[in-house]
């Protein structure tokens, strides 16, 4: 199975094809990094029209590089506060080539009250510089999710979440579409 993600990340790339590897075997997976074409720190809704662009945009510079692939894979990482508390959530988007689309969440995680404003201002890697200092492998691999939960849970681990939850409908057929 080929399939394209729309990051260069090998923290998410690698999330994504262990979500992927639990239901099918063979699994080649390509990172391009294409725009979101959403602010930096996408908020709210911002968080699922980001993924979603960014799967719309890989599907197009696919077919105008003469790239085929079985899945097109976008994730977006993003505040948001649509259960009344801030929160940073995940966002994974799966398109086929028929245009079918699945759509999941990872985990949630609060942003403290006192930090909301400079993820908002800036994004949440800056803040979390701020509290953690700066550290380029958890902006590539780990993230700052990893430092948060004392090494229980790694970037890694919330893309394949989310992954997992957007193949829900591909991997039920019928009677979960």
């Amino acid at each position: 199975m080929k399939v394209l993600i729309a990051t260069k990340n090998q923290g998410k790339i690698e999330g994504a094809k262990r979500a992927l590897e639990n239901y099918f075997e063979n699994v080649e997976i390509e990172g391009i990094p294409v725009s979101s074409d959403v602010p930096d720190q996408p908020v709210n809704k911002e968080i699922y029209v980001g993924s979603k662009n960014r799967v719309k945009n890989l599907k197009e510079y696919a077919k105008n590089n003469n790239i085929e692939a079985d899945l097109f894979l976008g994730i977006e990482s993003g505040i948001n506060d649509l259960l009344g508390r801030w929160m940073i959530t995940n966002i994974a988007v799966i398109e086929d080539n028929d245009d079918f689309e699945s759509y999941g969440a990872s985990p949630s995680f609060p942003v403290p009250d006192n930090l909301v404003q400079k993820v908002l201002d800036t994004n949440l890697s800056e803040a979390m510089d701020t509290v953690l200092g700066e550290d380029k492998e958890r902006h590539n691999h780990s993230g700052g999710i990893q430092l948060l939960t004392h090494n229980k849970i790694s970037r890694i681990d919330l893309t394949e979440d989310a992954f997992i939850m957007a193949l829900t409908k591909y991997i039920n057929g019928e009677k979960w579409r």
